[in-house]
């Protein structure tokens, strides 16, 4: 009975190492691209899905699964309240004005963005993390 539990065991542990094996990847900043390019580039591609002018799909890359269907969400939430108002897609242009950047752990960003349009100034506050050799943002909030 103990050696069936020992293979057991050993199966199991197996297991979890073959698991994170195959999980997402930490990967340290200096093997990273530029953090501030990156979260500019991805808050301009936020806002642009909110607006309608970009599909979501085309940030999938760039973010976790849990982010990634909070922006399909929220996009969808956006699209049918400018469909009530038959209000067309504005094409705004977002303009960055500020960056801040703070890195609690290596290989993580934590950011504040402000980003203006034409009628509107936004505060966008993300999470990245290198992981599997790129940034990819695992928390978001449009304030």
């Amino acid at each position: 009975m103990s050696a069936f539990l020992s293979r057991r065991s050993e199966h199991a542990s197996a297991a979890a190492r073959s698991d994170a094996f195959f999980a997402p990847q930490r990967t340290p900043s200096e093997r990273l691209p530029s953090a501030e390019v990156f979260t500019r580039n991805v808050v301009r591609g936020v806002l642009e899905v909110f607006a309608g002018v970009r599909e979501a799909e085309q940030l999938a890359r760039w973010t976790t699964e849990e982010v990634y269907r909070a922006v399909v969400v929220r996009a969808g939430l956006a699209a049918r309240a400018r469909s009530a108002r038959r209000m067309p897609a504005p094409r705004d242009v977002h303009e960055i004005r500020s960056v801040h950047l703070f890195s609690p752990v290596d290989g993580v960003i934590e950011a504040t963005v402000i980003a203006s349009a034409r009628t509107r100034t936004r505060a966008i506050a993300l999470r990245i993390e290198g992981l599997d050799g790129r940034w990819r943002v695992t928390a978001l909030a449009l304030l």
